[in-house]
């Protein structure tokens, strides 16, 4: 049991289908050079904080949400960020790009992706007495699959940015750019 639901965790970071949490990991990571890659695991960390949180407190049936409000701001937040980073690379603003701040904002957007899983979590776990286990191993799975996600960005990173000298700005940008776009094309799908 822990296993299936350690892969159902991997599968929802993984899953082409649900890319906007890709979407999401890449865009967050792109203000980030290769070796910055510690700055990256807690980030990615925080994000999955987030998420646990609200996907436990819904599972416990302790908050109560729109489904619809939520799968309109899961896409809002992807816009955000590219925003903030475009922000941040465009002013040169290391006040703004502090880590701190970063974290701060992962987490709460964290809240909000973790509550767009949670009607699919709690109607598979069922009238199930143990939630615990499923819902830790759950969301180390999601950690392990954001991960992968974060390793894969860090080599493609590194290839771009110091084997073809792009200038770290120019990904950073065109990571956003991206992100905004396709974000707002799944907001409007939505809305």
């Amino acid at each position: 049991m822990f296993t299936d639901y350690l892969k159902l965790g991997m599968d929802h970071i993984l899953d082409p289908n649900g890319y906007d949490h890709i979407l999401f990991v890449t865009v967050l990571c792109s203000l980030y050079s290769p070796e910055e890659w510690k700055k990256l695991v807690i980030l990615v960390t925080a994000f999955t904080l987030g998420h646990s949180l609200t996907l436990g407190l819904a599972a416990f049936d302790v908050v109560s949400f729109s489904p619809e409000l939520v799968e309109i701001l899961i896409p809002v937040t992807i816009i955000l960020t590219g925003v903030y980073n475009i922000l941040i690379v465009r002013r040169q603003n290391e006040a703004l790009r502090s880590f701190h701040l970063n974290y701060l904002l992962a987490t709460g957007f964290g809240l909000i992706h973790g509550l767009g899983f949670s009607n699919f979590f709690k109607a598979m776990m069922g009238r199930t007495e143990e939630i615990i286990k499923p819902l830790f191993a759950f969301n180390l799975g999601v950690e392990v699959g954001q991960l992968l996600v974060v390793g894969i960005l860090l080599v493609l990173g590194y290839f771009i940015i110091k084997i073809f000298k792009l200038k770290k700005s120019y990904w950073t940008i065109l990571i956003s750019i991206t992100a905004i776009v396709v974000a707002f094309n799944l907001l409007l799908e939505k809305i």
